[in-house]
């Protein structure tokens, strides 16, 4: 089965979305987005926008002047959910298409914000993905990217269970690179970004055949526990004058 194929069935199976801001991931990036400086009269990509859900939520709160709205997704179904859902709501017209991130079709310089959720983790080259997302901002322009960050409890399990001989998946992805912050932060300094923030939620006890357990008491601490949390943002800024 391909990766697209592996992501068709993903998207099936989960549903329709919602128009709301529900996941640690988005959390994070509305703590850090300036509605005025980075939504406002500017043109907004999402890539990895799945469903939908988070960039309608953007654009039913989207301020004046509006937003020009971009999602790409590389799952046709996510694509065809994502329309349906941007119809059904109401949204401000967001134009929808199917894109891979590590080859984007939009010419350099093309956006002010770019938003990258949970995504890089799960193509084949996330260096590549970065070199793209890079390109695609204009000078001045602002990334807001998300990934895992194993660099904790959740990363020492993985490697127990790579020890036992056993495959970890998130929720059934076919690709799952053991991304950590640092190494994040490399990748984007690597496409020519300049970082202006970093950030990390989520604390979890690890119990044997139980849920994790959430530890929010430590994500008031993010100054230091940010580099072991779970869920983490880096915010980057493209130079002026960079090509």
């Amino acid at each position: 089965m391909s990766s697209r194929d592996a992501y068709e069935i993903w998207h099936a199976q989960a549903g329709p979305d919602l128009p709301v801001a529900r996941t640690p991931w988005h959390r994070l990036v509305l703590a850090h987005l300036d509605v005025a400086h980075d939504l406002a009269g500017k043109r907004v990509l999402e890539i990895g926008c799945g469903r939908g859900g988070f960039l309608c939520s953007l654009a039913l709160n989207a301020p004046e002047p509006l937003p020009s709205f971009f999602g790409i997704d590389y799952a046709p179904n996510a694509v065809a959910q994502a329309r349906a859902l941007a119809r059904d709501q109401g949204c401000a017209k967001i134009d929808f298409a199917v894109g891979d991130i590590q080859a984007i079709a939009h010419p350099d310089a093309t956006f002010d914000t770019v938003i990258s959720c949970e995504t890089i983790e799960h193509v084949p080259d996330p260096g590549a993905a970065l070199g793209e997302l890079a390109r695609v901002l204009r000078p001045g322009g602002k990334l807001f990217l998300t990934t895992p960050n194993y660099l904790g409890p959740m990363g020492l399990y993985r490697l127990y269970l790579r020890i036992r001989g056993r495959r970890y998946t998130e929720v059934g992805q076919p690709i799952n690179h053991f991304t950590m912050l640092p190494r994040t932060l490399i990748w984007v300094k690597r496409a020519g970004l300049k970082v202006q923030a970093t950030d990390g939620v989520g604390h979890y006890l690890l119990l044997p055949r139980r849920a994790p357990r959430r530890l929010p008491s430590l994500d008031r601490m993010s100054v230091v526990t940010r580099w072991v949390a779970l869920h983490s943002i880096v915010v980057a800024v493209k130079p002026p004058g960079a090509i």
